[in-house]
């Protein structure tokens, strides 16, 4: 296992979303329903592109990274995030549907590749 590629998606991920967060409180459109699905939006295409880039075919490849970067943003989270927000963070469901999703969503990667045969015919 790749332990370079475990840890810097982890990170990555954490740092994109934690970016693209406060640009919405910045903003002012942190609260309401487009904001989270915004931040939907954004997870969805950073643990695609993060499962993607494992180039596995199989989602019991990609599992254990999954695991790891879910694990790393937790950590993250208890690192960065907790001495400002107390443990009523992690009283917030959204906070544990996003560890859940950064699991999920990478599995489905290798769906969402362009597969070419040796005829070049695209499957």
């Amino acid at each position: 296992m790749k332990y370079i590629t475990r840890l810097a998606w982890g990170i990555v991920i954490y740092a994109i979303m934690y970016l693209f967060s406060n640009g919405l409180s910045i903003y002012g459109v942190a609260g309401g329903i487009p904001a989270v699905a915004a931040r939907l939006v954004m997870l969805v295409i950073i643990t695609t592109i993060a499962g993607r880039s494992l180039q596995f075919t199989s989602w019991k490849d990609i599992l254990p990274y999954a695991i790891f970067w879910a694990f790393t943003v937790f950590a993250l989270d208890a690192v960065f995030t907790l001495p400002f927000s107390g443990l009523q963070m992690y009283a917030n469901w959204n906070l544990w549907i996003g560890y859940t999703l950064v699991i999920l969503l990478p599995l489905v990667a290798p769906q969402t590749r362009i597969f070419r045969d040796d005829t070049g015919v695209i499957s």
